[in-house]
């Protein structure tokens, strides 16, 4: 599982290299979370 996380880490670190406008960047890595909380955190 820990592997899994740390290659999307990477993916997400070279999409943001790519990303040049920080507020774009925030809004994905929120929406990122949000989704990411609903999924695998509420019942």
């Amino acid at each position: 599982m820990c592997g899994f996380i740390l290659l999307w880490i990477a993916i997400g670190m070279m999409l943001m290299l790519l990303i040049r406008n920080m507020f774009l960047g925030l809004f994905i890595i929120v929406l990122c979370l949000v989704l990411g909380y609903n999924l695998f955190c509420k019942p």
